[in-house]
């Protein structure tokens, strides 16, 4: 990965403004030598995403409490990830043992998703491409909860205006997902936040958060709350682990 990170490093200029521009934000240094690192990072967490699907069993995913995350995968939940750290490569973690159906924007290459479909050891992976459109998309995620398996979404990229909600992060608004959350209220299920942090070659550390949408609320103050909690459990992982962040644009344009 150094000469496919070296390479994004010299040309990449609009990921190095967008860094710039979080680092600032976030109120941390900014270097050449922690430009590269970040790369680097990304460029590993985004190829683990192929490699786990061949040798899961080669990596390790440590966690403080495994079992209450697991009993609520088992029961189905949406399972909420971020763009930060190996988010998708947790897909092949091989505690979770029920069908996954990851929401998503599906820009793959052609030859690359034929790659992945081809090699793919995991059975119970499903893509929901939101380029099928809402209805479609709405009735699969409908379908998956009813039957108790997990929905997999993103938190802090909505894929429609609809789906926006400007929330204070680092102090200053900037916009997330509410789908995951109107979908949590609306089915009773349970919200479980992973973040996978990157320690080192085919080892991540994960932390968790359960979210239970409180149903005596109206559905927007409860949205609200519980969208509240995740943001601030994400501020903490940020601060902690700066160089995961892998949302490449100006997350707080308005």
């Amino acid at each position: 990965m150094y000469p496919v990170t070296f390479f994004y490093f010299l040309f990449a200029t609009n990921v190095k403004e967008s860094l710039q521009s979080y680092y600032k934000h976030i109120d941390k240094e900014f270097t050449l030598k922690i430009y590269f690192e970040h790369l680097r990072i990304f460029a590993n967490c985004l190829v683990d995403r192929f490699i786990t699907k061949l040798t899961e069993e080669e990596y390790i995913f440590e966690y403080e409490d495994i079992d209450t995350p697991t009993k609520v995968l088992e029961n189905g939940c949406i399972l909420l990830h971020s763009h930060f750290g190996g988010w998708a490569a947790s897909a092949n973690m091989a505690h979770i043992t029920n069908k996954i159906h990851i929401v998503m924007q599906e820009v793959l290459l052609k030859s690359m998703k034929k790659i992945e479909n081809s090699k793919s050891c995991k059975q119970n992976l499903h893509i929901i491409d939101l380029n099928e459109g809402g209805i479609s998309v709405s009735i699969k995620i409908a379908n998956a909860l009813l039957q108790n398996d997990i929905v997999a979404m993103m938190g802090d990229r909505a894929s429609n205006e609809k789906g926006k909600i400007a929330l204070k992060f680092f102090k200053k608004p900037a916009d997330f997902n509410k789908n995951p959350f109107q979908i949590a209220y609306k089915t009773n299920k349970p919200i479980l936040v992973y973040f996978i942090i990157f320690q080192s070659m085919k080892k991540y550390k994960v932390e968790y958060l359960v979210i239970e949408l409180d149903k005596n609320l109206q559905e927007d103050e409860a949205i609200l709350e519980a969208m509240e909690k995740y943001i601030k459990k994400y501020e903490q992982i940020i601060e902690a682990y700066p160089n995961q962040w892998f949302n490449f644009y100006n997350f707080w344009k308005r």
